[in-house]
């Protein structure tokens, strides 16, 4: 395999698109493309299915990203030990945004700086984002919600959900209820919608956000209630349990890409530690 036309994919996936990885290896944006075409000749398949400017990966695509980042990362591996130069080793922790507190963040950074060897790179998404990109490859570790025992994993932990809203909140006099969720794709968002339907309650979307702290303004000024873990719950927030419908179970879950290194395995550890402190004991 040529590893150009490899380090170009990889560059398209990461970038989402031709131009954008093109600035990444400084090439021309059809330079790129017809690089991906050489490689997809190569293979005898397609890698992308092109929308406009957006791309997405085939089946295929997804395959091959995994073995592609691997020979990179065994190329730049040989070089260095045949050079001599000190490797440093990038580690990708995904975490859900609900979770990125500043406690954790401690914790990572307090891994940073013990292991000047490493670096590590953080992403901050929807649970079902960060699974996708576990799958294909693209993190090494990785902590996500998921339904109750949804296959094996290094430690799962049982979650607490929580209806919870402003001080003053009525929710059995409101009708529609307007709800303050993450965006569509959030586990905290079904199971709220599901139990509200189930109950026959009427509801709205009256805020959405990807982040917490967005939520979390909104149900303090009163603009709707939520459904979302205790560890989100502030002193400017009420539980409204007792009001509404109860919605079913989550879990949070840690893992480790099939290939992760040593140092990423240590990172799940350090990771794991801190859920068992914050969250409680594992399933």
């Amino acid at each position: 395999m040529d590893l150009d036309l490899l380090h170009s994919f990889v560059s398209v996936v990461d970038a989402g698109g031709f131009t954008r990885a093109g600035e990444r290896v400084h090439r021309t944006q059809s330079t790129v493309s017809q690089q991906i075409r050489k490689l997809e000749d190569a293979l005898g398949c397609a890698l992308f299915v092109r929308e406009g400017r957006r791309v997405q990966l085939t089946e295929d695509g997804e395959r091959l990203l995994g073995y592609a980042r691997r020979m990179l990362a065994l190329s730049s591996e040989i070089r260095e030990t045949v050079s001599g130069r000190q490797r440093i080793e990038v580690v990708r922790l995904g975490i859900p945004d609900e979770f990125a507190v500043d406690r954790l963040t401690e914790v990572v950074a307090s891994f940073a700086r013990s292991h000047p060897e490493v670096r590590l790179s953080v992403r901050c998404d929807l649970s079902a984002a960060l699974a996708r990109a576990l799958a294909r490859g693209e993190l090494d570790v990785a902590l996500l919600k998921r339904e109750p025992g949804a296959g094996p994993s290094m430690a799962a932990w049982p979650e607490h959900l929580h209806w919870i809203g402003p001080h003053d909140a009525e929710p059995e006099a409101a009708d529609p209820i307007p709800l303050v969720l993450f965006p569509q794709g959030c586990l905290y968002r079904n199971r709220a919608i599901h139990a509200l339907e189930s109950a026959g309650r009427r509801w709205r979307v009256a805020y959405e956000s990807p982040n917490l702290a967005g939520l979390q303004a909104a149900l303090a000024g009163g603009i709707g209630i939520a459904l979302l873990e205790r560890r989100c719950i502030t002193a400017a927030h009420r539980v409204l349990d007792s009001l509404l419908p109860r919605a079913a179970p989550t879990e949070l879950a840690l893992y480790a890409g099939s290939t992760a290194s040593a140092a990423a395995r240590e990172l799940a550890r350090t990771v794991e530690e801190f859920c068992g402190r914050e969250v409680g004991p594992a399933r």
